[in-house]
């Protein structure tokens, strides 16, 4: 298992997060509509990573620096996108290890939290969130107004 940085127009990223978007479609009825731009995921602004086993990109992540209080943001929060692995792929920690990448990545960037939203119809992804050391915050981002989103934190200031 390899898990190398891309840029997120790279044809594999592109690739899985199609298949992402087809995954919420048939989880909410409609696809993530959280703009999202290649810049935003590239160094020292963000990161974007995929695992590959033996060629085959099987999982992805990204962070990008968020600091729209408008929007409900703090200042130095870094924001997880696109966290997503293929089916056959699922129950390997590839998610954890991703996830934990990012994080460390984050905070070498100086990112003072890290922060996601996720939906009441990804139940193994609040698991997942949770078991890592995330709890619910207020809501933030595109979705903070639907019922269904669930927004979590993890402070990076302090967390080894």
């Amino acid at each position: 298992m390899e898990i190398r940085p891309v840029r997120y127009d790279h044809p594999d990223a592109v690739r899985l997060d199609e298949e992402v978007q087809r995954e919420y479609v048939r989880r909410y009825g409609d696809g993530d509509l959280t703009r999202l731009e290649p810049e935003m995921f590239v160094p020292p602004l963000g990161l974007y990573l995929i695992a590959y086993e033996d060629g085959v990109p099987l999982a992805t992540g990204g962070w990008r620096v968020q600091e729209d209080t408008a929007e409900g943001y703090a200042s130095g929060d870094a924001e997880i996108k696109r966290m997503f692995v293929v089916p056959h792929a699922r129950g390997r920690g590839l998610a954890r290890r991703i996830l934990a990448t990012l994080e460390a990545d984050a905070r070498a960037a100086g990112r003072t939290r890290m922060v996601l939203e996720t939906g009441t119809e990804q139940p193994e992804a609040l698991s997942l969130y949770a078991s890592s050391g995330y709890a619910m915050v207020e809501k933030f981002g595109y979705y903070r107004t639907y019922e269904s989103s669930r927004c979590m934190g993890k402070p990076l200031v302090g967390a080894e």
